[in-house]
């Protein structure tokens, strides 16, 4: 359907080494093997919606590392959250987790965090992006979803809106850690193909983010974790945050992971754990704390809370 002239867009200018449009993700349909993908920091990408009022599976700009830029041809509101990246509009700076109010042709400009990795750029309303199976989230492994946003692509603003919150500004405690990023393990469902050795080894190591990481899965640099049980396994499905561990060491499943490649996995971390996994950078550190998880308790409350 072709769209009014009059309807207002966000105009990309520049949108950096990688924009997606991103929502909750999609649910229930792992048994297709479709991953659930969506905003990979959960928890920054709510925020962004409530500061400005939108429902809360509206889909906003996940924008990794900054270095974005666009017009919109409407007045609206926006809002920032997550990685910690300078915002200007029309010149003008302002901060980070408020609401800001944008007038019709301003210019929109993220420039590099100085914390984290993806920042999430609210609008007034949502994007109005068409949705495949149930979501306008990217998934960057299948192809699913709108593609990355390119310099002269339009995007749809929605109108999906609500009340403003009672607070223009949340105050967040985003920021450099001073320690590793602790990341809560449940054990499992294979970590009976691992050496008790290798289990202490989990725990106890500092390990480091590598650079081949991406939405899929963040790759984890450090000691070798000896096996019990030689060989592979068939590919399963796996939820989000299952580490699994090939030969070249674990990695943890972001979002649009796939199913295993007949690796083993040790553990599954946890939805609060990768909300800071997902602003990790390429040498930041990490440890894993062992974690004690009720799943059919957790999984009904997952279900019942919004994200």
């Amino acid at each position: 359907m072709r769209r009014p002239a009059t309807t207002p867009v966000l105009r990309i200018v520049e949108p950096g080494i990688l924009t997606t449009v991103q929502d909750q993700g999609r649910r229930g349909l792992a048994a297709m093997g479709v991953t659930v993908s969506g905003a990979a920091d959960r928890s920054a990408y709510a925020l962004a919606n409530r500061l400005v009022g939108n429902s809360p599976g509206c889909a906003v700009l996940e924008v990794t590392f900054g270095g974005f830029e666009a017009v919109t041809t409407g007045a609206t509101w926006i809002a920032t959250t997550g990685a910690t990246a300078p915002l200007w509009v029309d010149g003008v700076r302002h901060g980070a987790n408020s609401r800001v109010q944008v007038p019709a042709g301003a210019t929109i400009r993220l420039g590099q965090p100085t914390w984290g990795l993806r920042t999430y750029l609210a609008v007034r309303g949502g994007l109005d992006v068409p949705q495949v199976l149930g979501s306008r989230s990217r998934d960057t492994l299948a192809g699913i979803g709108p593609a990355p946003l390119e310099r002269g692509d339009e995007v749809t603003l929605g109108t999906d809106w609500g009340r403003f919150p009672p607070v223009d500004h949340a105050p967040v405690p985003n920021g450099p850690s001073h320690g590793p990023i602790e990341l809560p393990l449940v054990l499992g469902p294979r970590d009976d193909w691992f050496t008790e050795a290798a289990l202490s080894t989990l725990v106890a190591t500092r390990w480091t983010v590598g650079a081949a990481s991406n939405r899929i899965g963040v790759r984890l640099l450090g000691p070798q974790l000896a096996r019990a049980v030689p060989g592979e396994l068939p590919s399963e499905g796996v939820p989000v945050g299952a580490v699994q561990v090939p030969t070249s060491g674990p990695i943890v499943f972001l979002d649009d992971h796939p199913v295993t490649g007949g690796y083993p996995v040790i553990g599954v971390v946890t939805r609060e754990g990768l909300d800071s996994l997902a602003q990790a950078r390429a040498g930041d550190t990490v440890v894993f704390r062992p974690a004690r998880v009720d799943f059919v308790a957790y999984e009904a409350d997952r279900q019942r809370t919004p994200v």
